[in-house]
This record gives structure tokens, sequence and C-alpha cells, in this order.
């Protein structure tokens, strides 16, 4: 959703999101989310639907008509609902309509969690199995695998996370797994994250470091973070010894990069321009 436009039609449809949120129990809520969220899935294998929702030359009367009449007895009302409020305002390209339906599933899905506790849960679980497919170049390459068909993949991932995770990361993983937002599956990973992250008000800090940090320096680093960018910070730490020492920190654009190796590759540098 590049666009202003684009940008003003989901700020519409995130109102009424807020609505439905504020009046229904967190289990109605993560029902919502999936229907959604497979309203997506279907609008991504179908460019035609995609362009006739979007039409901006079609009323939108005729584009939410179209949309219940598919849809009208095979998802609960509450979902109708919501993708009406999607359907009828105006997009720049039919891509952004499935980016805005997609996005709304996924917001459904973290309000969903955050309506019953579990939200740093999701973030955490998320987190971790972006992790697992980072250190696991096998597993990164089949879930990743565009040439699989997606729901191949999705089964896969749901195997190796049902009963391991929430519910909700279950499914935000499978829309990571079949290209949230036309990204990788480490890069939906990593933005679902945020997202989960910016529920809480909070920015996502990556932190690599050589060994563990202990409780107490995590939590002091946080609130160091947390002082410089005037929010709290989610600290999401990897261990990797190839750093040697020091630590690396990634906010959103911002890299600070304090470790050994880092101070050695500077070294070399400027060793070698001599």
């Amino acid at each position: 959703m590049q666009s202003a436009t684009s940008r003003e039609s989901y700020a519409a449809v995130t109102e009424r999101l807020v609505g439905y949120v504020a009046g229904a129990a967190p289990t109605a809520v993560a029902t919502t989310a999936d229907e959604i969220l497979s309203v997506a899935d279907l609008l991504r294998r179908q460019p035609r639907l995609r362009r006739a929702l979007a039409d901006p030359a079609r009323p939108a009367d005729d584009r939410t008509g179209l949309l219940r009449g598919l849809f009208e007895g095979k998802i609960g009302a509450d979902s109708l609902d919501l993708l009406d409020a999607v359907v009828a305002a105006r997009w720049s390209a039919p891509s952004e309509l499935l980016d805005a339906t997609e996005r709304l599933g996924v917001d459904t899905a973290l309000a969903g969690a955050e309506s019953a506790g579990e939200l740093a849960e999701v973030e955490d679980e998320l987190f971790r199995f972006g992790k697992i497919i980072d250190g696991d170049p096998q597993l990164g390459a089949v879930v990743g695998d565009v040439v699989v068909p997606a729901d191949r993949r999705v089964e896969l991932v749901r195997t190796l996370l049902t009963g391991k995770a929430l519910p909700a990361t279950v499914r935000l993983a499978e829309q990571a797994v079949r290209g949230f937002g036309g990204r990788s599956v480490g890069a939906g990973l990593g933005r679902l994250v945020e997202l989960a992250a910016a529920r809480r008000d909070r920015q996502v800090a990556h932190v690599t470091v050589a060994a563990p940090l202990t409780q107490p320096e995590e939590q002091r680093l946080g609130a160091t973070l947390a002082e410089m960018y005037g929010r709290e910070v989610s600290v999401k730490l990897t261990v990797d010894p190839a750093v040697l020492g020091g630590m690396s920190v990634r906010i959103g654009s911002d890299l600070y990069d304090g470790t050994v190796r880092r101070r050695l590759i500077d070294t070399r540098k400027a060793l070698a321009g001599r």
C-alpha cells in the first residue's frame, strides 16, 4: 500500500476493525482473521477477481455486491462487513486491494492475540521461528521454494508448529510462507514481528552478540534503547560467535555495529588503503 490514496483507504478499514474488535470475543476475532486471510489467498490466485473488486469504474455498491454474491454464507457476517470496507474503498491498483485484504487479515489475527493476552508471546514465537529458518538452510530452502505449491509448504509449517506454538502464531507463519506482502519467508516473518511489536507500541531491536546476554544485561540494553528512541523497545537477540565480541544493534534503518568482527574489517580496509 504505497500510494497516499491507498494509505487513506486502509486507515478507514482500520477504524472499522477497531470497532469490531472492541465488541468481539478473542475466539471470534481469530475465526474472522482466518476467513479474511482465506479470501486474501483466493484473491492472490484470481487476478480477474482482484481487478473486478478494485475497478474504480464500477460503483462501490456494485463491487461490494459482487463480494457478497461470492462469499455470503461461506464466511461470517463480521468478515464480510470488514471486507466490504476494503472493497468499497479506492485503491491505486488491484495489487493494493490484495495487499490491503492480506494486511487486514494479519491485523485481525494480531488484534485477536492481543485480546487474548497472547500478543507478546506470538511476537516471540514468530521471531524464534524466523531464527530456526535462518539457522537451517535446508528448511529455509524448502519453505521458501516458490516452485513448490504454497499449500504444500504451508502444510509443512503447520506440522512443525502445531502444538508447539499458539494458533495465532501458526496462522501468521503460514501467511509468511504464502509470501506476505510479496516478501520472502524470512522477510515476511520479520515484518510480522514488527507489526506485533508496533501493536504493543514498541520498536524491534535486532541485537547480535557473540555470547548470550544475562537477563539483567538484556533489560539494561532495552532500557537504554527505549531512552534513545522515546518508546519501549522489544529486544530480539541473536547469538552469533562469528562476530567475535561486542554487539550489533539494528532498529529500523539504523544500524550500530560495535562488533569485533566489524572493527577488524574496518582495520583491514584501512591498512589496505595505505
